[in-house]
C-alpha cells in the first residue's frame, strides 16, 4: 500500500503565448479547471500505475472540493483519510506557454490544516510506502514520516516546492526526489556547490538517504546506496508539462511497491512522466499501467 500525505487542489489553467514577467499582464484565450495538487496528483499516478493507494489530506466544504477529488474517487483511491475543513479548498493558478512550460502559484487553503495525526492512525506496516511533499506543513510531514518509518514503511519526500529541509526530517527519509531547481536550492542551503552527485553523496553518507533527480526531457538520475543510475525519457513532443514530476513520482513509488528494483522503478517513472507531457492538464494526463507498459515495450 502507498499512503500519500499531501495537498489537494483545484487547478485553474490558462494557455498563454509566454509566461509573464514581473509586473506584466499576458492575456490567455480561456481557462479550464481540473483536479490537482502535488499530493493528489501523486496519489492518482501511483493508483493508475497499479498500486493500492490511500490519500490523506484536507479540502474545504466548498464546491471546489468535489471537483478536486473527482478523479481520485473515480479511479478508486481510498479517500477515507481526507477531512473537510472550514478553510477553502486549495487552488493552483497555472499559466502554460506555447512550448508547454508552466508557471504556477499555489494558494494553500485547507492544505495548511492537514495534520500528521491523520497518518498516525492508519494501519501502516512494513513494506508500505509514505509519499510526502511540501504543500502541507513541513512539521506535520516530519511527524508523519517518523510515525511511518517507525512501523517499517519506506518514506519518500518530494522536495517541492523547493527549500531547505531539517536534519531531523532527513533522518526519517529513505528517498528524496527533486528536480534540478530543487536540487540547486538544497545544495546551496547545505553549501555543497552545484554538482548533484555531491549532494547525493552527502545525503547517503550523512543521513542514509537515497536521491532521485528528475531531468525532464533528459530522463532521471538516481543514487541508490551511493551508486548512480541513469534512465532516459521517452521521445515525445511536449504539450503541457504540468504534473509530469508528480506522475514520475507516483509511477516510481508504485514500481517500488510492486517489488521492482531501484533502476527499473526509475525507468517506469521516467516513462510515465514523459507520457504525462503529451496531454493537457495535470491529472487528466496521467497514464495507466498499461500505457506505461506499452511505451516501455516499444523502446
Amino acid at each position: 500500500m502507498i499512503v500519500v500525505f499531501g495537498s489537494i487542489n483545484l487547478d485553474l489553467v490558462t494557455h498563454v503565448e509566454r509566461i509573464p514577467g514581473p509586473g506584466e499582464t499576458v492575456i490567455g484565450p480561456s481557462y479550464t479547471h481540473v483536479p490537482g495538487g502535488k499530493g493528489a496528483n501523486q496519489a492518482l499516478a501511483a493508483k493508475r500505475a497499479g498500486a493500492t493507494v490511500r490519500m490523506v489530506g484536507a479540502t474545504g466544504l466548498d464546491d471546489f472540493a468535489d471537483i478536486a477529488l473527482s478523479l481520485l474517487l473515480s479511479d478508486g483511491v481510498d479517500l477515507t483519510g481526507v477531512v473537510r475543513t472550514a478553510q477553502p479548498t486549495g487552488a493552483a493558478f497555472i499559466s502554460v506557454d506555447a512550448s508547454g512550460q508552466n508557471a504556477i502559484t499555489v494558494a494553500a487553503g485547507a492544505n495548511a490544516t492537514a495534520r500528521a495525526a491523520q497518518v498516525e492512525g492508519l494501519p501502516i506496516k512494513p513494506g508500505d510506502s509514505l509519499l510526502l511533499q511540501r504543500e502541507v506543513p513541513d512539521q506535520e510531514g516530519e511527524i508523519a514520516a517518523r510515525s511511518a518509518k517507525a512501523r517499517g514503511a519506506r518514506v519518500i519526500l518530494n522536495l517541492a516546492p523547493a527549500g531547505a529541509v531539517s536534519t531531523s526530517y532527513l533522518a526519517e527519509l529513505d528517498i528524496l526526489v527533486m528536480n534540478e531547481h530543487e536540487t540547486a536550492v538544497l545544495s546551496a542551503a547545505l553549501d555543497l556547490g552545484d554538482e548533484p552527485a555531491a549532494l547525493a553523496r552527502h545525503l547517503h553518507e550523512r543521513h542514509g538517504v537515497d536521491m532521485v533527480l528528475t531531468l525532464g526531457a533528459d530522463g532521471a538520475a538516481g543514487w541508490e546506496g551511493g551508486v548512480e543510475h541513469r534512465v532516459a525519457s521517452l521521445p515525445i513532443v511536449p504539450v503541457d508539462t504540468t504534473g509530469a514530476g508528480d506522475t514520475f513520482l507516483g509511477a516510481f513509488a508504485a514500481a517500488l511497491d510492486a517489488g521492482l528494483d531501484f533502476k527499473a522503478a526509475l525507468g517506469r517513472g521516467a516513462a510515465a512522466g514523459s507520457l504525462a507531457c503529451t496531454k493537457q492538464g495535470a491529472q487528466p494526463s496521467i497514464p495507466t499501467k498499461d500505457d506505461i507498459d506499452r511505451a516501455i515495450a516499444a523502446l
